[in-house]
């Protein structure tokens, strides 16, 4: 198998995941300043042309969420819960993409990948949107999670890894992380893994 990506959020959770597994990938790194993502080669395994993607004996998957999730099945791991639980896990993942990584990811572009490819200044009008927007949500996800030490439980899954993800960059992108104490202890819990804090390969 070999997992294309860069030092980016959503290439973040697959590599993540993979080197919590100790999956047997092999790590490609693709520039995006080079380009490399616009390649007709590249194009060809994912026609959006964005990373994550993982290739196989069986074929090529692209979406980070996916990935993830083919990883952990591949392993028997219990990052991919158990049937009772398959539909909270998916509405877990959509609330995210909708809502809550959706504006804390702005934020992490405006003030993370703006200066890192120098595409331009700060929107503040964007940020102080998406600001908003992350305390909202961030509350309902502060209650959700007391007196759970995981997303769906007492189990880690690929949930976590998912709605986590900008969390390291919470100092960095102004996510206000320290307003919500039941967010930033369920971190904590995350950062107790080397994968969660050392995701890319050296």
């Amino acid at each position: 198998m070999k997992l294309y990506y860069s030092d980016t959020l959503n290439p973040r959770k697959a590599c993540a995941v993979a080197r919590h597994l100790n999956s047997p990938v092999e790590f490609v790194s693709v520039s995006l300043p080079k380009g490399e993502h616009k390649t007709p080669e590249f194009l060809a395994m994912n026609p959006n042309g964005k990373v994550p993607v993982l290739t196989h004996d069986g074929g090529t998957i692209w979406e980070s969420n996916a990935i993830m999730g083919f990883l952990a099945r591949a392993a028997g791991s219990d990052l991919w819960p158990s049937d009772d639980k398959l539909v909270e896990m998916l509405r877990w993942l959509s609330w995210d993409l909708q809502h809550f990584t959706r504006y804390t990811g702005t934020l992490y572009f405006e003030y993370v990948i703006k200066p890192k490819f120098g595409i331009g200044p700060v929107d503040p009008e964007e940020v102080e949107e998406a600001t908003g927007y992350v305390r909202k949500y961030s509350a309902i996800l502060n209650d959700h999670l007391h007196g759970r030490k995981y997303l769906l439980g007492d189990t880690l899954t690929i949930t976590d890894f998912a709605v986590g993800i900008t969390l390291p960059y919470a100092e960095q992108a102004y996510i206000p992380l320290g307003e919500f104490p039941e967010v930033a202890r369920w971190h904590d819990r995350l950062n107790e893994l080397p994968a969660w804090r050392k995701p890319f390969p050296a």
